[in-house]
């Protein structure tokens, strides 16, 4: 269960007794983690700039915290080092000794271990001190060395020494925490973050509950027209009994109407002004909670990426390169979700960059740079977004190498590399177990890592690019919304229903003219700044049953990915809202198109559209629609005996796709693509092929099921299948063959004349 330590806000008062359910333990904990944070900072500052006084009383003040600390819950090794390391401060404070980068290798990883000695369960507290006695000594000796001005040494960091770069274990790099506790800034209180999801969700739902109170204000208002309405007809009826002949019966009943009616009208004014009242106040405090329960899932970006520096630093001096890290945005605030979903991507692009991407520093001044490398990583808002970069000047990519990899590797032809695009390229890095090292080290070169970026990037609805240049570096861009949990949407109505579109998905909205829409080979479409933009009816897409529109103007939407621009036809527009996201239950899978839910503020209940899948649906549609329609004309015209044998290729890598498809095209077949599992098994049911391409692991369905459901149809049972994948375990393998594939081949393992002569062994030439 993760644990938050969320500083007390300016204005909240805690007494004594928030804490009382926390042990001692506990506390020393949190306090522990919050000055090593202090310490390993400061070393890293100081290293830059030794002769800084603020960041020497900062360290001093830090290790004599840690050490009364350690004195209160009885943890002498704790004393024993951050009392060594206080005098240490000390010594450098009064001018007595120097430190020197060597010293600070000695030092941090003295920090180190506080670190992990607050990490140990109090009951093994003893144990643990007496079996890392030796280490403890060694460690508290080394500073006693430094503080003395005499040669220091670290046993850790002396066993690294001797080893060769490329084989740096990864124990001397500080580990990368999955929950990292914020900075404690005066008290803290814990909070389950459970707890936390639990009052954002019903701070949404006090939200909503505030906006329902809107349609009896609504009411009220319209029973204070009606009674003026009334009161008025009320006056005329006695003015023209007044013209009449006096009845004393009636004009007495009149009087008590009147009476009456100004007490109703009396009763409905004071009645609208206390719901008025009671609306306005309700709004205002269920909005204030939202934003402070919202204001408690963000932080600051800072908190996510305090391990970098001292990682890089100490990456850096085991690869021998120098490499200066500069983080800018720290203070950007990210939905705490993002954040740690953000670090594990961080921690590959870091480390790829310092073993890939940066030069040593002869070769980087052998090409004119300075000896020092630049490692950034920058976070802002922008356009509603969150945007991460991570960007250096190093070696960059050479593309020639890469088409050459991708060839090696089978993934390509030779004829196809030379075709691709430098953007195309980049898209292969993408790819499960693809890597541009032909050495594995710890560090980096196994293949994984940017698949990683990728998976966690799509995961919340982002999308990353890159940008290279041979000799001059490499940078990642990712765009991430800025939290999970709510989101500026644009609402439109679908078939009757409320959908939600994220706003910053949205390229455009606009009334098209009946004018302005064209036709051509049945395609309806209209120029937007000289642009066609092909239209698309929505609920079609979604496969709801919706009117076809008469002549008139049409309100479009224009969405978009990477490689699809459309015009989507929705029936209006119902104006721009924030949202409390809610994920959809785990048990309905992902659902095709549509990513979470919300609850308008009138309790409806609009689903939220996940614009990725929906373009690659509406292209899906549209080119599978066209497909159908030219083959139907072409192979009416054609003899059976000479048609083309068709394979359909399903796989969520466009990069695999194409490379795919253009290697069995090129060998005279016809090829379709899906982009995943329910994708080709709706492409599958829809015409004939003579051959199925599958991937494993894929969304919304993956290879194992797509190929059981083949063989569970009975026109489609004898349907060849090879399924070909990053997986090569023998589990994999077995997996896949008893589905009912004829064939499973290991992507990495493939050249292009293996997978021709499978598909010529299984169906025969083109």
């Amino acid at each position: 269960m993760k644990t938050l330590f969320l500083p007390f806000w300016t204005g909240v008062s805690m007494s004594a007794d928030d804490l009382s359910n926390f042990s001692m333990m506990d506390l020393f904990r949190a306090e522990v983690e919050t000055h090593v944070a202090v310490l390993n900072t400061s070393l890293l500052g100081l290293e830059r700039d030794p002769s800084s006084k603020t960041l020497l009383e900062s360290l001093m003040r830090a290790a004599h915290s840690i050490k009364g600390a350690a004195r209160i819950v009885q943890f002498d090794a704790g004393v024993q080092v951050a009392h060594a390391l206080e005098d240490c401060f000390v010594a450098a404070q009064s001018g007595k000794v120097a430190l020197r980068p060597d010293h600070m290798d000695v030092l941090l990883s003295c920090v180190d271990l506080l670190g992990r000695l607050a990490s140990v369960n109090e009951a093994d507290l003893q144990e643990w001190q007496r079996a890392h006695a030796p280490e403890i000594g060694e460690c508290v000796s080394s500073i006693a060395a430094i503080s003395s001005g005499g040669p220091s040494a670290d046993p850790i960091l002396e066993k690294a020494a001797a080893l060769p770069s490329s084989a740096l274990p990864e124990e001397i790099l500080p580990p990368v925490t999955e929950d990292r506790h914020a900075t404690l800034l005066g008290q803290t209180v814990r909070v389950d973050a459970g707890n936390l999801n639990r009052l954002m969700a019903l701070a949404g739902e006090a939200m909503i509950a505030a906006g329902s109170l809107e349609p009896y204000l609504l009411s009220l208002r319209q029973l204070k027209s009606a009674e003026t309405g009334l009161a008025a007809s009320l006056e005329r009826l006695t003015n023209s009994l007044e013209s009449m002949a006096k009845n004393h019966t009636a004009q007495q009943h009149l009087t008590e109407m009147r009476q009456k009616m100004d007490q109703l009208r009396q009763s409905v004014s004071d009645r609208l002004s206390e719901m008025e009242t009671l609306s306005r106040r309700s709004s205002t405090l269920s909005g204030r909670l939202y934003r402070e329960a919202l204001a408690s899932r963000m932080r600051p970006f800072g908190e996510g990426v305090t391990a970098f520096p001292r990682m890089v630093r100490d990456l850096a001096r085991a690869l021998k390169k120098k490499v200066r890290l500069e983080v800018t945005g720290k203070s950007t605030r990210v939905d705490r979700d993002i954040l740690e979903k953000l670090e594990a991507p961080l921690n590959h692009l870091l480390r790829n960059a310092l073993d890939h991407g940066i030069e040593s520093p002869e070769e980087r001044e052998a090409a004119g740079k300075t000896p020092e490398a630049l490692l950034a990583l920058q976070a802002h808002h922008r356009a509603g977004m969150l945007q991460v970069t991570v960007s250096d000047d190093g070696r960059g990519v050479r593309f020639d190498q890469l088409r050459q990899k991708l060839m090696d590797k089978g993934l390509v032809s030779s004829e196809i590399a030379e075709k691709l695009t430098q953007q195309e390229l980049l898209e292969f890095l993408f790819l499960p177990g693809f890597s541009t090292s032909d050495r594995v080290t710890e560090i980096s070169g196994r293949g994984v890592g940017l698949d990683v970026v990728y998976n966690m990037v799509a995961e919340v609805g982002g999308t990353v690019r890159i940008v290279a240049q041979p000799g001059k570096g490499m940078t990642f861009h990712l765009d991430l919304p800025l939290t999970l949990s709510v989101m500026r949407a644009l609402l439109v109505e679908i078939a009757g229903e409320p959908y939600a579109f994220p706003l910053s998905r949205v390229d455009l909205t606009r009334m098209v003219q009946h004018k302005e829409i064209r036709v051509q080979d049945g395609k309806k479409f209209f120029l937007q700044d000289g642009e066609e933009i092909e239209m698309i009816l929505a609920h079609e897409v979604l496969e709801l049953q919706g009117s076809n529109p008469g002549p008139g103007d049409a309100p479009v939407i224009v969405i978009s990915d990477q490689l699809n621009r459309y015009a989507l036809r929705i029936d209006r527009f119902l104006g721009q809202k924030d949202l409390v996201v809610r994920p959809l239950d785990q048990r309905l899978g992902k659902l095709q198109d549509i990513q979470a839910a919300t609850i308008l503020e009138d309790g409806t209940v609009a689903l939220i559209v996940d614009v990725q899948d929906f373009v690659r649906s509406i292209d899906n549609r549209l080119r599978r629609g066209r497909a159908r329609a030219i083959a139907a004309a072409a192979e009416s015209l054609v003899p059976a005996k000479t048609r083309r044998k068709r394979i359909l290729i399903v796989d969520d890598s466009g990069a695999v796709r194409e490379a795919e498809r253009r290697l069995l095209e090129s060998r005279g077949y016809a090829v379709d693509t899906a982009v995943n599992g329910m994708d080709g098994w709706n492409a599958v049911r829809a015409r004939n092929y003579d051959l199925v391409l599958t991937d494993m692991d894929m969304p919304r369905m993956n290879g194992v099921e797509l190929v059981l459901r083949i063989r569970e149809d009975a026109r489609l049972r004898e349907l060849p299948v090879i399924v070909v994948s990053y997986k090569d375990r023998e589990e994999d393998r077995k997996k896949g063959i008893e589905a009912g594939a004829n064939l499973y081949i290991t992507k990495g393992s493939i050249h292009e004349d293996t997978l021709a002569g499978a598909v010529a062994g299984l169906i025969g030439e083109p």
